[in-house]
């Protein structure tokens, strides 16, 4: 094939084509629920996202939002930031297989030479390669995903995509004067990534592979080396310059502040232009040596290694121990082989360490946008303390990887007098800015110190895989591993107690069952045989499994597929490929294990499966060992191994070349080669056909606006100057982009109350923004700094009733007669707020309270009423801190009032709320017919559906019929069931059709609901008795109370024909229980 390059580029930029084209059409044009909206208020308004950041990500989403022509096209500028960046991956893997293909073919086909030319049939199977691959990754589910919303993750995707390929340029050239420019290149990009997500860096050690296989003989003992070498570069940038660089900052900032006594920053400042100094007078001397062809000298060596040590290199886990032994087994090396150690290596790596820092250096957008106290500023990084508790994630814990406790290991104890006391293990110390007093120098104090209990070394194991203590992950390690546990006997205090702890056998039991099986495998599968449905699953028979559409198969691990219900076949993330992605992926897989490149004389095929396949295992097994996950994690997790898919299609690319190898073996004329080859690729250019043919609809976002319009909603249920309680990322993310992206209701501040658990945030709900006062919050800094009042027990001495205002009083009295054990606490249980007309509001008692709770308190207590205070609906009753009477709902809101109801619970402000939910809300385009809800959107719909009842319901009771019915035809309208498939609430409110003297539109929804209920207990019957007992007490238990409901309700308004219909299918099904 002549001009194989040529074709090489223009076939890729078709591939990219066709997936912008895809990804363009098909992506959300607003924001979407879980991070999206956060992620892009981050990148409208250069607020300062979740830990531990995205500033490239950014930055570069503030640039799309440049191009929207209003705010309500921000979001769909930053979605196509997504939607371009997946696309270009799909152009870089692509131009990928076709390198790693003509390196399989051997050098006699790649023409770089000159003389030779590779020929018509491997120039097909090279682009046909290229394009099945490329466009199998296009269409895959979990890549597509990502594609049309603005994450982080198709950005990151990005630059793996890219690194990758310039690495295998890097061999293209790599004996090649200036060859080098491409690994600093790399690394710049691996800096860059570090501000979009951290997945990148598990490229490093196949990068490494490559640079290895092009300097050295192949040999597994090398290889080794390198994967070694390898991850130690990986912990160098991981564990060393990310955390380091803030770690080293920190030293000097407490020199310059604390001792000398300078402003905040000037250790930094001075930390900062130090670094940059030596970098570069390691450059320059390691140039030196190079250009007078030298052997490096004493100089070379005391600036590259204060270069390594100011870049944070050394100080593996920020500790100065293994920085000093790091620093001089640098210098020993360096001094002793200093003959044979090229000042070229030392050069590059300089370089490229420096570069990795200025792409890192795009944190300092992090720091600069939380110091101008951005209405979003999570974590307030604005110093550099603060900015490595953000880059370490430390409000989010630690999870035991290699060693440490099981779920129910008891905490070590120390006997103190007559008292035993839990061990703690102390970390360092942690720093922040004193609060600021006239006349004072600045200064940092300890706030307090890392901490973490110890547990009893009976109750460790290696490899730890079932460690959370909380109830419900210990139900599920129990059920996953099958978990017996072996009996130990230990000594707790003085007692002598037995406890069965899990065996390291269940551990690994439960690792390979659920974190690789049910955590990755199943991802694995619904990209390349198939999936079930949409469903989030935490095993359930029903939910998110992996399915092929081979009948026989499928039958065999679910039980009969055809049987299932209408709503359970019918989603549209039922996907079927026939595991024809799999087969082909395979396949490739084996036949580059075995390809011998040059008529066998190297092994080719070892060298770029080893490649390959390390990135498949670090993107994906990898990260699952990593990670560590507890059962019942919020949402699928399969965004994280997007990078592990990637290295799959890269062998589904070469499976093409695979089929034509084979294929040409028995053709042996070339002209019937060509026409087999070309026929070859267009037959498994069926299998990425396949895939979007059946991604497309549960991938099609491009006409819903729900997660803007339910957040929306949130507000417009809301009065002027609100403030909104919320607690989850759905009902707290939608609303801020509301009011920061689109402006609306910027008056409203939407409180988070996980985050109300922390100083920075308390500090940030007290300052105004935009049209929204600060919030009402007595507490000074100096009460809720870190370390300060995170928690108040109650000591209930008074045994009275006592106002909020003077029991906070109490607490923060520096009056050692108001402390117990040196710690504030409350004097009594019975805590109150006096209502206008002087009224004791009470709230719920409690051993303790939590800083959150207390600042709600403190805030309804500071307000006296005068700014309308809410709870999100979405907030469960344990929040409301026993106000159930006095709230009184208006939507999605239930208002905080000082009127308490005469039932004891919520009312409805019926008034209030008619208008708001038909006149004010907006539905997200939910009843466009065919339009994509998945199974996280469809649960915003219901709870719009049950406010619909709740309102229904009321307006019912005050006698409003006229109106009622309004709401019943008018929430049909919105959320039909067409799209929204009818439930329990639907027939609740169908009871209420009846009662209007509408008995049609009544039967027409009974109807539907029970024949979904008949349907669920028809597939129940169908399956194997084992089976349906692990669905009897939660799918179909609740389809016969759903069913019994229904009955029970035709009887009682005499619905005679429907009733006994249904009634002999229930008493059948219900026989069988």
């Amino acid at each position: 094939m002549k001009n194989f390059k040529l074709w090489n580029r223009i076939c890729g930029w078709l591939v990219f084509a066709i997936a912008a084209a895809t990804y363009l059409l098909t992506m959300e044009p607003t924001a979407s629920f879980w991070d999206c909206g956060e992620f892009i208020v981050s990148a409208h308004k250069l607020d300062v996202g979740h830990p531990p950041g995205a500033p490239f990500f950014m930055l570069l989403g503030h640039f799309f939002s440049l191009f929207a022509s209003d705010t309500a096209h921000v979001a769909m500028c930053v979605n196509a930031l997504s939607a371009l960046a997946s696309a270009f991956t799909i152009l870089f893997l692509f131009w990928t297989i076709t390198a790693l293909g003509r390196k399989l073919l051997g050098d006699k086909v790649i023409g770089l030479k000159g003389d030779k030319v590779m020929s018509m049939v491997q120039g097909i199977a090279l682009l046909g390669a290229g394009a099945v691959g490329a466009l199998a990754y296009t269409f895959s589910d979990t890549f597509w995903f990502s594609a049309v919303e603005g994450e982080v993750y198709a950005l990151s995707s990005l630059f793996t995509a890219v690194v990758f390929w310039l690495i295998l340029k890097w061999d293209e050239h790599a004996d090649e004067e200036g060859s080098d420019k491409w690994l600093i290149l790399i690394a710049y990009l691996m800096g860059l990534s570090i501000g979009t997500h951290l997945l990148n860096l598990l490229t490093i050690p196949a990068i490494v592979l490559v640079y290895y296989f092009r300097r050295h003989e192949f040999s597994w003992k090398g290889v080794c080396a390198a994967f070694g070498v390898s991850v130690a570069i990986l912990a160098v940038i991981l564990y060393g310059i990310i955390p380091g660089v803030p770690t080293i900052a920190g030293w000097f900032e407490l020199l310059f502040t604390n001792v000398l006594g300078c402003p905040f920053n000037t250790g930094l400042a001075v930390y900062l232009v130090l670094m940059a100094a030596a970098l570069v007078w390691a450059i320059w001397e390691s140039y030196a040596v190079i250009e007078k062809e030298t052997t490096i000298n004493t100089r070379t060596i005391i600036s590259f290694v204060l270069a390594m040590a100011f870049a944070g290199v050394p100080f593996i886990k920020e500790s100065w121990a293994i920085g000093i032994i790091l620093i001089n087994v640098m210098l020993i090396v360096l001094f002793s082989k200093k003959e044979v150690i090229p000042a070229r290596w030392l050069n590059t790596i300089a370089m490229m360490v420096m570069v990795v820092v200025i792409g890192y250096a795009s944190y300092a957008a992090i720091v600069i946008r939380s110091a101008a106290d951005t209405p979003m500023d999570q974590n307030s990084p604005d110093n550099v303390f603060s900015l490595k508790y953000y880059l370490n994630r430390e409000q989010y814990g630690d999870t035991p990887l290699f060693y440490g406790q099981t779920y129910n290991a008891p905490v070590k104890l120390d006997i103190k007098g007559n008292m035993c006391v839990p061990v703690e293990k102390q970390g360092a110390a942690q720093y922040a800015p004193a609060p600021k007093e006239e006349g004072q120098k600045d200064r940092y104090v300890v706030t307090g110190y890392k901490t973490s209990y110890e547990y009893m070394d009976e109750f460790k194991m290696l490899f730890p895989r079932m460690h959370s203590a909380q109830a419900h992950h210990v139900d599920a390690y129990k059920s996953w591993a099958d978990v017996k546990g072996k009996k130990v006997r230990y000594d707790y205090c003085g007692q002598k107690k037995t406890e069965y702890c899990p065996t390291f056998g269940e551990n690994l039991k439960f690792f390979f069952n659920y974190q690789v099986g049910f955590m990755y495998w199943r991802y694995f599968m619904w990209n390349f045989a198939g999936r079930q449905n949409d469903l989030q699953s935490h095993g359930e028979l029903t939910k998110g499994r992996w399915i092929s559409g081979i009948p026989f198969l499928d039958n065999l691990m679910y039980g009969d597929q055809s049987k299932l219900p209408t709503e359970l076949r019918e989603n549209k993330g039922h996907n079927v490929y026939y595991m024809l992605p799999l087969l082909l992926g395979l396949i490739g897989m084996f036949w580059q294990l075995g390809k011998r490149a040059n008529k066998g004389k190297n092994k080719e095929g070892y060298r770029s499966f080893a490649i390959v396949f390390l990135l498949f295992f670090l993107t994906g097994l990898a990260i699952v060992v990593y990670l560590n996950q507890t059962p019942y994690q919020p949402r699928e997790r399969d965004y994280a191994y997007a990078g592990s898919f990637y290295a799959f299609c890269i062998w589904i690319g070469l499976g093409v070349m695979a089929l034509i190898d084979m294929l040409n073996r028995v053709v042996k004329n070339e002209k019937a080669r060509t026409a087999v080859a070309a026929a070859a690729v267009l037959v498994t250019m069926l299998v990425p056909a396949q895939m979007a043919s059946q991604n497309w609809d549960d991938h099609d976002r491009s006409n819903r606006y729900a997660a803007r319009d339910f957040g929306a909603n949130y507000l417009k249920s809301c009065d002027k100057e609100a403030i909104i309680f919320c607690n989850g990322d759905n009902d707290t993310f939608p609303l801020w982009y509301n009011i920061e992206v689109e402006e609306e209701r910027d008056d409203v501040r939407a409180c988070n109350l996980s985050y109300l658990q922390t100083d920075w945030y308390i500090s940030q709900m007290k300052r105004p923004y935009y049209n929204s006062p600060g919030l009402p919050i007595s507490w000074e800094y100096k009460d809720y700094m870190p370390g300060k009042n995170e928690i108040a027990w109650v000591e209930n001495r008074l045994n009275a009733p006592l106002e909020v205002k003077k029991a906070f009083q109490f607490l923060h009295s520096t009056d050692p007669r108001t402390k117990r054990d040196g710690e504030g606490y409350l004097p009594s249980d019975q805590l109150y707020v006096l209502s206008p007309d002087s009224q004791k509001i009470m709230f719920k008692k409690a051993r303790r309270y939590t800083r959150s709770e207390m600042m709600v308190m403190d805030m309804l207590s500071t307000n006296e009423w005068q700014r309308p205070m809410y709870f999100a609906v979405t907030i469960g009753d344990d929040y409301h801190l026993g106000l159930n009477p006095y709230l009184e709902l208006t939507g999605l809101a239930y208002r905080i009032t000082p009127e308490r109801s005469k039932d004891g619970q919520p009312r409805v402000n019926t008034e209030v709320m008619y208008d708001n939910m038909l006149n004010k809300f907006k539905y997200g385009n939910m009843n466009v017919p065919g339009i994509y809800i998945d199974e996280n959107t469809m649960r915003m719909c219901r709870t719009h559906r049950m406010m619909f009842l709740e309102l229904i319901e009321a307006l019912y009771r005050e006698g409003k019929y006229d109106k009622c019915l309004n709401v019943l035809d008018f929430a049909e309208e919105v959320l039909p069931g067409y799209n929204v498939s009818y439930d329990y609430t639907s027939a609740a409110m169908a009871a209420y059709y009846y009662q209007l003297d509408e008995p049609d539109k009544a039967n027409a929804i009974m109807t539907k609901v029970a024949d979904n209920c008949v349907e669920y207990l028809e597939w129940g019957a169908s399956l194997s008795k084992e089976r349906r007992a692990s669905v009897q007490n939660s799918t179909l238990g609740h389809q016969t109370a759903v069913f019994n409901y229904v009955l029970q309700n035709l009887d009682r308004y005499n619905q005679t024909e429907l009733f006994n219909h249904y009634y002999d299918i229930y008493v059948q099904y219900a026989a069988m229980r």
